[in-house]
């Protein structure tokens, strides 16, 4: 992420702090989704709001005229506030989209949703079956498919938004495979909730007095709670592999093995 992308979401971030709490609804998020898929589809659209050098001024002209009858009053606010900043480039401007949009639906989750733990149980899904992977991340496959197919498997089963951000994900994963886009779109809206999630990969399921002390641990660490998601893996060998964000710590007996390989080799 360069300079001007980093400077660019903090003042997204300020654009969405600012609305009322009126304005953070589903629709919202989807009518921000919806905008960034429009903008992504285009080369010629991206470029001039992702171009550094194209004025604030021509830049919400654009958005007024492409948005101005396709998005709520609050959707265009925050449209408008996003694309007339700097970004590095233009697919960092799509992510940047991407980015608020998940904030604005975490905060309208209920208070009995956790839609990080939905979003990571549907990803473990996703892994375990090659054939529903190839389905969902295939770029031969449709996104009217990709969307029907989505519906089809979380009716029922996972929250509104979830299904919003799942439905948004596999229509525009920019080169993304299906986990990274759900792992992802889980650590935005844990961010926004003042949470992180820690990914802990173990070769057999963690006792759960063992998973809570890992918790604590953890959160003296980075200060702040955090959610644990566990993975059974049984390549690891023993051991646990963490990751939180960008920061891994492997500890499994699988990275001490491929170590002692390196320095054997060495």
């Amino acid at each position: 992420m360069g300079s001007a992308t980093r400077e660019a979401l903090a003042s997204s971030k300020l654009a969405l702090e600012a609305l009322p709490e009126s304005a953070l609804t589903l629709s919202t998020g989807e009518d921000l989704f919806a905008a960034g898929r429009i903008i992504g589809e285009s080369a010629q659209f991206r470029g001039l709001l992702g171009d550094p050098s194209t004025e604030p001024s021509e830049k919400r002209a654009l958005i007024s005229a492409v948005f101005a009858n396709r998005l709520g009053a609050d959707a265009l606010s925050l449209l408008t506030a996003i694309t007339t900043a700097h970004w590095s480039t233009p697919d960092e401007l799509l992510a940047g989209i991407e980015e608020i949009a998940l904030r604005v639906i975490a905060t309208t989750a209920p208070a009995d949703v956790s839609i990080e733990a939905e979003l990571f149980s549907f990803g473990a899904a996703v892994s375990s079956d090659a054939g529903l992977e190839l389905a969902i991340g295939s770029s031969l496959g449709t996104p009217q498919a990709k969307v029907s197919l989505i519906n089809a498997l979380l009716e029922g089963k996972a929250s509104e938004q979830t299904a919003v951000i799942v439905r948004h994900l596999v229509q525009q994963p920019r080169g993304r495979r299906i986990a990274e886009l759900l792992g992802n779109a889980a650590n935005i809206v844990a961010d926004a909730s003042n949470q992180s999630i820690a990914f802990v990969t173990s070769a057999s399921p963690i006792a759960p007095a063992q998973l809570d002390r890992l918790r604590s641990a953890l959160g003296r660490s980075y200060g702040r709670e955090l959610k644990i998601n566990q993975i059974v893996d049984p390549s690891v060998l023993g051991g646990l592999r963490v990751q939180i964000g960008d920061d891994v710590i492997d500890g499994s007996i699988e990275a001490r093995l491929n170590d002692l390989r390196q320095k054997l080799a060495g």
